[in-house]
């Protein structure tokens, strides 16, 4: 009988042992949960700001001072729009030490090119009227504006050497030859035609509800 209530005094005082070392487990691991996400917390604030620290959100400071250098009246009668999308690969230093010195860039360049005709240029003897006919002279179709639109062009892919920052001035060279070449496919896709005959349908409905019943256009001498 003895031996009986020593064994329950012992699984007592066990079970007694048992219940508390539980409840310092789950104390200290609180304990250490509180120290520890203050730490985290400052630490990811810490990444945060050197996240920024390292790569800072541009600021763009515009001068007040605006300067107007001309103004002039325009007369064009713009007639057609292209849009253009072309690809520009611009290099420098690609020579045996290329992996060093170099750099290489991959630009996607989105760009219009607006095209008309010049109305200011129309002299008073390129219209004439017999027998009620109306014979017009346009002037020759024209580029009028070829530009890059920036909210859709950007840089794919840079490659600079490993003792290089990359060259200032390439992105630039890339943004002016994708003008020119986005101008280029416009002029080999006939804008110039498009344009012209554009400017003449336009005109033609204007002047039949000016009371010309037919309307005659004469071929234009082209640009050089």
């Amino acid at each position: 009988m003895d031996n009986k209530k020593a064994w329950v005094l012992a699984i007592g005082i066990l079970l007694i042992f048992a219940a508390s070392a539980i409840t310092i487990v789950f104390v200290v691991r609180d304990t250490i949960q509180r120290t520890v996400s203050p730490v985290q917390a400052a630490t990811g604030n810490l990444g945060t700001r050197v996240a920024e620290v390292l790569n800072p959100t541009p600021t763009v400071l515009p001068d007040p001072v605006t300067i107007i250098h001309g103004v002039r009246g325009l007369s064009r009668l713009e007639t057609i729009q292209y849009t253009v999308e072309k690809v520009i690969t611009a290099e420098t230093g690609q020579g045996p030490f290329g992996f060093l010195f170099g750099d290489r860039l991959i630009f996607v360049a989105h760009g219009i090119v607006l095209a008309g005709v010049d109305m200011e240029k129309m002299q008073p003897e390129d219209l004439s009227v017999k027998d009620q006919v109306l014979y017009v002279r346009l002037p020759a179709s024209e580029i009028f504006l070829t530009t890059l639109d920036n909210d859709k062009s950007y840089v794919y892919h840079r490659d600079t050497g490993a003792l290089t920052h990359g060259s200032p001035n390439l992105e630039t060279n890339a943004r002016q030859a994708a003008e020119a070449e986005i101008e280029k496919a416009a002029l080999e896709d006939g804008i110039l035609k498009m344009a012209q005959q554009n400017a003449e349908s336009y005109l033609d409905s204007f002047f039949r509800s000016l009371g010309y019943p037919e309307v005659i256009f004469i071929e234009a001498t082209p640009v050089p």
